[in-house]
């Protein structure tokens, strides 16, 4: 019990001393390093929460997790249901998926300026375009696994395409979702730093440029701290979630 807190401290440990020999090796070519050591950022980040700027950023930033997370699972679980279930449009698709899937959605940016133009539209559309692919792979992972006898059942009760997907489909391809779901969470984290520095006035990202704009370094790296942060508590509760949900269900329901 105690090594379950013991080794992750020893590990931040570590990574704090050399963080420190890495800024001391740096302050021989440009003296400005110092202002990224961890003092300096300790005390900037507790600065930082202490103030109600940063998180009003922060809120920005989670609504737009949600927003284009949403938007992405309305996309992503759908389309996962129909390669699924459907060898045709899995065929017909699936190249063109593949295709897109492999595009950055940073390489999004400029037609997405230029077609939605500046503001929070071009910021949900390309974290709806990153999250939309782990969905919809594991949505139709989860509909290959489920048991063939399931359909001929409820085709042998004349239910129809609707009642087969609601309740047989989506129940027992949940877990899967769930860990679709968790994977866009980290991928659309990852993207949306970037993503928040087109032209918005808000957010993360906007609060990233704005510290380099102010030279204000350790503020800068205090915040990068911050990201990581929420983001792990972000994928902490997307894993607790999951895990709830797998013991919840029956073993057979779950798979």
């Amino acid at each position: 019990m105690i090594g379950r807190f013991l080794w992750p401290l020893v590990g931040f440990a570590i990574a704090i001393v050399l963080w420190s020999i890495g800024v001391q090796h740096l302050e021989a070519r440009t003296p400005i390093a110092a202002m990224f050591a961890p003092l300096e950022t300790g005390r900037a980040f507790v600065d930082m929460v202490g103030g109600p700027d940063i998180w009003q950023h922060v809120l920005v930033s989670l609504k737009r997790v949600g927003i284009g997370l949403l938007f992405a699972t309305l996309v992503g679980v759908p389309l996962g249901i129909l390669v699924g279930m459907s060898k045709a449009f899995a065929q017909a698709g699936t190249p063109l998926f593949q295709l897109l899937r492999m595009v950055s959605p940073l390489s999004w940016m400029p037609l997405a300026v230029m077609v939605l133009g500046v503001g929070d539209a071009p910021v949900y559309f390309l974290l709806a375009f990153a999250a939309v692919w782990p969905l919809m792979l594991s949505t139709a992972a989860g509909v290959a696994q489920l048991d063939p006898n399931w359909m001929l059942l409820g085709r042998s009760l004349s239910a129809t395409r609707w009642e087969v997907v609601w309740r047989l489909v989506l129940p027992g391809i949940t877990a899967q979702i769930l860990t679709g779901v968790r994977l866009a969470i980290g991928i659309i984290w990852i993207v949306l730093v970037p993503a928040e520095m087109l032209g918005v006035s808000a957010g993360l990202g906007y609060f990233i440029l704005d510290t380099r704009d102010r030279l204000a370094y350790s503020e800068l790296t205090a915040a990068i701290i911050l990201i990581g942060l929420l983001g792990y508590a972000l994928d902490y509760a997307a894993r607790f979630v999951h895990a709830r949900w797998l013991h919840a269900v029956p073993s057979d329901q779950g798979r």
